[in-house]
């Protein structure tokens, strides 16, 4: 009997103690978590990206960063069509089973035919070939567009930057909003801002406000007032759309490339290799591109009269997207890039051959594969 007395109270013990550890559980998973001293992370959302200004601008031939558009080309020929020859739809180098390239046949000839329907939209005197002045015409067109679905964009920027809606923004209400999209408490941010006091920003947070602060006022159209309408926004967001704003973004690109403070940009300026170039076995190769690449635009687009200064007002018309003669410059190196027969003009033939060149997809050359598969 004691045996069976001693398991019986071992059984209540334990069983007690389960119960008590049961309680316990309950208890702190009831108990809200103490946050009070963490900072809020910034959410995986789209805010941040609708009301701060891009890095990249379609249409402008040079980065924010003054790096070149490498995709130039494709956003003025392809305009608003520029997603129909993402990245994904290339074409694959490495054999596949049957069902695949079956797969991607299909979306070539998907992609074959935006080709062609596009040579015949830009065919405007239908002679089966594209001119200089028709490819020019086109690029001015596509251009629009960017600049339309840019406005369209802006529109939904500055709805969630005026929240009392009245058609103008502060410099307090943007930056309340930008914060907030950082995942500061935008109560508390108000509230602080308000009273004049302290935000205690992190040194990386600061110095992007500080540099949006001035992109701000430079948008603000006389007379300043600190206070930024629709259009006015939209300059902030879009340079190019504002003739004051394009000079101040050809001013900061000056700044960063210019290292004698003359505000004008020699070759050597304009090839130097940017801060944090990669370091490995492809190095070099990534250099001697760069340099390539910046010492032919330097002397054979930007630099107009051939001096070997580039200037800001030579800068300034370069980067200009509605500029109808680099409009025509461009139309130009497209044809001379794909004119086999050097009559001048595009064929379809040859747009379709270069069309890596025009959309980002290798059209031809990945048919010739898939027919070699078959």
């Amino acid at each position: 009997m004691a045996v069976w007395r001693n398991l019986w109270c071992i059984n209540v013990v334990t069983t007690a103690l389960l119960f008590c550890l049961l309680l316990l559980i309950v208890d702190v998973r009831a108990r809200p978590a103490n946050m009070s001293a963490i900072k809020e992370k910034p959410p995986v959302s789209k805010d941040e990206n609708e009301i701060l200004p891009p890095d990249h601008l379609n249409g402008v031939k040079l980065e924010m960063d003054g790096h070149l558009n490498k995709d130039f080309h494709q956003e003025v020929f392809l305009g608003k069509d520029m997603e129909e020859f993402d990245e994904d739809s290339e074409p694959r180098r490495n054999r596949k089973k049957l069902i695949d390239i079956f797969n991607t046949v299909i979306m070539l000839t998907t992609h074959m035919q935006n080709v062609l329907i596009l040579h015949s939209q830009v065919d405007f005197n239908q002679d089966r070939s594209v001119s200089a002045k028709e490819m020019q015409r086109w690029i001015m067109e596509k251009t629009e567009e960017h600049f339309q679905e840019a406005m369209n964009e802006n529109k939904n920027s500055f709805h969630a930057v005026d929240p009392d809606k009245d058609g103008t923004v502060t410099w307090d209400e943007y930056r309340i909003k930008f914060l907030a999209s950082k995942g500061f408490n935008e109560k508390e941010v108000a509230e602080k801002i308000k009273n004049n006091e302290d935000l205690k920003l992190d040194e990386e947070t600061q110095e992007v406000l500080e540099s949006l602060k001035d992109r701000w006022f430079q948008a603000d159209s006389p007379p300043a007032d600190q206070v930024l309408n629709e259009q006015e926004f939209l300059s902030f967001l879009h340079p190019e759309h504002s003739r004051g704003m394009l000079q101040y973004m050809v001013k900061e690109i000056v700044r960063d490339l210019d290292q004698d403070g003359d505000k004008k940009l020699t070759l050597s300026e304009f090839i130097s290799l940017p801060v944090g170039t990669v370091e490995n076995q492809h190095a070099q190769e990534i250099d001697d591109d760069w340099v390539r690449e910046r010492k032919k635009e330097f002397q054979e687009v930007i630099d107009s009269d051939r001096n070997g200064i580039i200037t800001m007002e030579e800068l300034e018309e370069y980067m200009d997207p509605m500029n109808e003669h680099n409009a025509l410059n461009e139309a130009k190196q497209m044809i001379a890039v794909a004119d086999e027969n050097q009559n001048h003009h595009l064929e379809l033939d040859e747009i379709l051959k270069y069309s890596e060149y025009f959309t980002g997809s290798k059209l031809m050359d990945y048919a010739r594969n898939v027919h070699e598969e078959f």
